[in-house]
């Protein structure tokens, strides 16, 4: 389970007031940030990202504001609007780094941008941000944590890159010595093919007509001599028992 880094409390930085307005600004500011950070701490995130952006109305470059709005997006899986603040926050790292204090927040916000990548399953981004984070603060265990996780999942996800790769290789050297072995089958030649075709067995020919018919006479002849015999053979014997009656 990765492991995100909490909203910070509004820092009150003593500034000098130039004008009755600009107190009321920042008096604006802090109420809509401490707003957010409550509706925040009880799991309201719309509310609280609603409160966020009423401070960044107020100051376009509040820290606090910036930094609890992309905590507010994250948690409602917003990542890559959530990702949009902390790459704001990022872009003025030259001027964060001056200070403790913005190192500490920096390095908050590179953790938090790694677990954007974990979130999108981009470890390679989280990697490199966790050790951005580590960087400016080497002490932080939750971070060196999430960086141990993003390498081992990073690690997982190239083997099976690299084993879906080669399997695709695989395939395709099967099909193309698949095809190389039908294109290397010798071809027969048209007349070998027709000679095959004339030694086949040819069906029978069919009974001419006029042998049909010949062997039908024959067949009719050879019952009317069957028939002829039966009838003299009934005669005789009728004769003869004519003649036993009379006698």
């Amino acid at each position: 389970m990765i492991r995100m880094k909490t909203i910070r409390k509004p820092v009150l930085c003593a500034v000098v007031l130039l004008a009755g307005a600009s107190a009321f600004a920042q008096k604006a500011e802090r109420k809509q940030v401490r707003e957010g950070n409550d509706l925040y701490k009880t799991e309201k995130y719309t509310e609280a990202e609603i409160a966020y952006r009423k401070a960044l109305d107020v100051n376009p470059r509040s820290t606090e504001g910036t930094y609890n709005l992309g905590n507010s997006l994250y948690k409602q899986q917003k990542f890559d609007e959530a990702a949009e603040q902390y790459q704001l926050l990022a872009g003025q790292e030259a001027k964060m780094r001056e200070t403790p204090e913005g190192r500490a927040r920096l390095a908050e916000v590179y953790h938090n941008i790694g677990n954007i990548g974990m979130q999108k399953k981009e470890y390679a981004q989280s990697v490199e941000a966790y050790k951005q984070s580590l960087r400016l603060n080497p002490a932080d265990d939750e971070t060196r944590y999430n960086l141990a996780l993003a390498q081992k999942l990073l690690n997982d996800q190239q083997q099976n890159q690299d084993q879906n790769q080669n399997q695709q290789n695989q395939e395709q050297q099967q099909e193309q010595n698949q095809e190389q072995q039908q294109q290397q089958q010798p071809q027969q030649p048209d007349n070998q093919k027709q000679d095959k075709t004339q030694e086949q067995p040819q069906p029978e020919e069919q009974m001419s007509r006029d042998n049909a018919q010949q062997m039908l006479d024959a067949l009719l002849q050879d019952e009317k001599d069957t028939q002829e015999k039966v009838k003299k053979a009934q005669q005789q014997k009728q004769q003869s028992r004519k003649i036993e009656k009379q006698w």
